[in-house]
């Protein structure tokens, strides 16, 4: 029988991390200070299990390994995408990622491009996107002198707001921000300013600052421009697509019947209540409910009051 792979994870502490993580999603949660949820995730530093129906158990690592059949038996050696929610309490540091051939020489594993769907942000919040340095030797200068206000571009955001951030973008997520992002299966991240934090011992974190200067692209980041349509009882936005993936915002009012276009989908609940319908079983929907839909679920339907991020290779 097809069937949907409903997935639970792992939380991760963060220096920077808070309580809405429990306070809106209603996790149960390890400290006051998680930061991520790795909702749907390969990744080794964080891997999901399979919640539901006959892989109930199996990390998705395994079963992506064991039965590539169930993901279109597509060519990426390693499950390609990972979805997180970050709670920003506070500001994360300010940080860049590699591209894949950078981070498969010196890190050995993926690059990581991502992007953000901002679900919830304080009055106020900010958030550090591009830099304005107009070349390498200007970057490193600035960098060195620790010229923080002339190097940083800072922008406001607002619940709704979404943001492209490929490998080699300068970026921070600013405190009162909660965000669903979806990116490569990668965790190598280059520190390029820490805000002087000191950890629990009393230790500045580290920082990666040539990593940083050889990855960092010189130029405003293009973010991508959303395009929405409506359908009866569906309202789709395309917010991104790439060469890595494409995302997707669906609000469901009412019932609405789908056929596949992809070989496999990531799907996250952040509002309302509903159901899925899959070979004439029912499975409940509520927020904070992350899933996979398989290679061999051809149809399916949602309805009820949904609003969900998709997304797919």
């Amino acid at each position: 029988m097809s069937e949907p792979l409903f997935l639970q994870s792992v939380m991760q502490e963060k220096i920077w991390g808070g309580t809405k993580l429990r306070d809106v999603f209603g996790y149960e949660i390890p400290s006051d200070h998680v930061g991520e949820y790795w909702a749907i995730s390969a990744h080794p530093n964080g891997v999901s299990t399979v919640k539901n129906g006959r892989f109930a158990g199996q990390k998705l690592d395994a079963l992506y390994a064991e039965h590539r059949e169930h993901f279109g038996n597509r060519p990426e050696p390693v499950f390609p995408l990972l979805t997180k929610i970050l709670d920003a309490n506070d500001w994360l540091s300010v940080q860049v990622h590699p591209d894949d051939a950078y981070g498969l020489e010196h890190e050995g594993e993926l690059g990581k491009t991502e992007c953000w769907y901002v679900i919830a942000a304080d009055e106020g919040a900010e958030i550090i996107y591009g830099h304005n340095a107009k070349s390498k030797e200007e970057l490193r200068q600035q960098i060195e002198s620790k010229d923080w206000d002339h190097l940083l571009t800072k922008i406001p955001v607002k619940a709704g707001d979404f943001f492209y951030v490929p490998s080699g973008t300068m970026h921070a997520i600013g405190s009162g921000i909660l965000i669903l992002e979806t990116q490569q299966s990668s965790d190598t991240t280059y520190r390029v300013y820490d805000f002087d934090r000191k950890d629990d011992a009393g230790n500045l974190r580290e920082l990666h600052l040539e990593q940083s200067i050889d990855v960092l692209t010189i130029g405003e980041p293009a973010n991508s421009r959303p395009v929405t349509i409506q359908a009866d009882d569906l309202t789709s936005t395309l917010l991104v697509a790439n060469d890595f993936f494409a995302v997707y915002k669906w609000d469901i009012a009412g019932s609405v019947e789908f056929k596949k276009t992809a070989d496999y989908s990531l799907f996250s609940v952040l509002e309302g209540v509903g159901e899925l319908e899959v070979d004439g079983a029912i499975y409940p929907l509520e927020k904070g409910e992350h899933f996979i839909l398989p290679s061999d679920v051809k149809e399916w339907t949602l309805s009820g009051d949904l609003q969900l991020i998709v997304s797919h290779p």
